[in-house]
């Protein structure tokens, strides 16, 4: 079955494989030799493996190792280049960074003979049944932390629900962010004792580490007009964020930082830009820059959620297109005013709260996002207002860490590290 299974996986990587490398190759070809298990990074010491899909899942993780005993060697796996770069930089000096192994036993052989894990934390899930089979084969506890069941996930995984098996099975204990979930997961099959609910684990995320200089060259660019930003945006998107900053009167009365979710689409969204007739410069360029901008194109990686700060109101992108939305905690932790569009499945929880609290501004279409940001640029103290409801939502849910480290404790009292009673 195992044998037929990778087959599978090594033709899809055949015909899937040069259409992503077409569509995204800067993005995924860098990833591809980590992905076949190769790492020449250093390798701690039988380390506890927690593995983050993306940027959320690698900001979760951050938030996580926060709780964790600090002698406990660790080891972080991403999927995503952006994640990896993420990691990268918050784990400095924590815990050695690569990508997860493809789903292909040689690769997952390779990378486990390699790292000798002594347990395998799943942030928010990202379940591969030939993965989970060879840790469990190794004898390794598995745990899914911050676990979360989308609306479109759930009806897939009813539709499959007779072979979810392979990958629910070989995981101990799942740690969920709502009672919802936790249903959810019931529903599928899993059994009730193995799944209990511990929090989400954004609330808990700390404020980024500020970019004075970065702030202080937006300041400058600025040159004592109101900040307004829009971060993460996804395609389709940046045309209605820059007809919403022209309603409000461009240049003339706000300055824009315009964040694209995606690396590889920098350069198409600089030339959307160029094309709308606005003066405009690349965070890669500030060096160079001369004081006449009004957008700034922040074509860099792990920046968005620090100078969140500087902004009077910003709008979170994949949100009015059906991706499921990104997350708003970072910008509401800078009591900066939040639009959002429709589009929250995948934070169900968290957009409850902020609709609850009146703590952001929902909006469709481009003339909203500019009826919004108009309404804060004219009533700053309105906009503050706003922005200390997002914190204070922020501040009421918190408490996630200290549950998921209780659920934790098992897997850490069963593991050894340095200097610890284990050795």
């Amino acid at each position: 079955m195992w044998l037929l299974y990778q087959i599978a996986i090594a033709l899809a990587l055949v015909v899937i494989g040069p259409l992503l490398l077409l569509r995204r190759g800067r993005h995924y070809l860098e990833s591809l030799s980590g992905r076949l298990g190769v790492y020449t990074g250093p390798i701690p010491d039988s380390p506890l493996w927690i593995h983050a899909v993306s940027v959320g899942e690698v900001a979760v993780a951050t938030t996580l190792a926060r709780g964790l005993p600090e002698n406990l060697p660790l080891l972080l796996t991403t999927v995503t280049p952006t994640g990896q770069a993420r990691a990268l930089n918050a784990f400095a000096g924590r815990a050695a960074v690569a990508f997860l192994p493809f789903e292909l036993g040689f690769a997952i052989s390779r990378f486990l003979h390699r790292f000798h894990p002594q347990g395998l934390v799943l942030v928010e899930g990202d379940l591969w049944p030939l993965l989970l089979a060879r840790v469990k084969d190794q004898g390794l506890p598995v745990v899914v932390v911050n676990g979360r069941v989308s609306d479109q996930s759930f009806r897939r995984m009813q539709r499959l629900q007779r072979f979810l098996g392979p990958i629910l099975r070989p995981v101990d204990r799942f740690g969920m962010q709502s009672e919802e979930d936790r249903q959810r997961l019931i529903a599928l099959g899993v059994a009730a004792e193995r799944v209990v609910v511990t929090g989400n684990l954004k609330f808990d995320t700390p404020p980024p580490k500020p970019k004075p200089e970065l702030e202080a060259a937006i300041h400058r660019l600025a040159a004592g007009r109101p900040v307004i930003l829009a971060g993460s945006t996804m395609h389709t998107e940046e045309p209605a964020v820059l007809e919403a900053f022209e309603r409000i009167g461009g240049g003339g009365q706000a300055f824009l930082v315009l964040a694209p979710r995606h690396p590889e689409r920098f350069n198409d969204v600089e030339q959307l830009i160029r094309e709308r007739g606005h003066q405009w410069l690349r965070r890669s360029q500030l060096d160079d820059a001369a004081n006449n901008a009004d957008v700034l194109l922040l074509d860099s990686l792990g920046e968005l959620a620090a100078i969140y700060a500087v902004g009077i109101g910003c709008f979170i992108g994949g949100t009015m297109v059906p991706t499921g939305g990104h997350n708003p905690l970072e910008a509401a932790l800078h009591e900066v005013a939040i639009a959002v569009g429709p589009s929250m499945e995948n934070f169900r929880e968290i957009a409850a709260a902020f609709d609850s609290a009146r703590a952001w501004r929902r909006v469709t279409t481009a003339d909203d996002l500019a009826r919004a940001w108009n309404d804060w640029l004219s009533n700053p103290t309105g906009a503050a207002e706003l922005g200390a409801r997002g914190a204070a939502v922020v501040t009421a849910n918190q408490g996630a860490l200290v549950q998921t480290i209780e659920f934790l404790q098992p897997i850490l009292d069963s593991i050894s590290r340095p200097g610890s009673s284990h050795e």
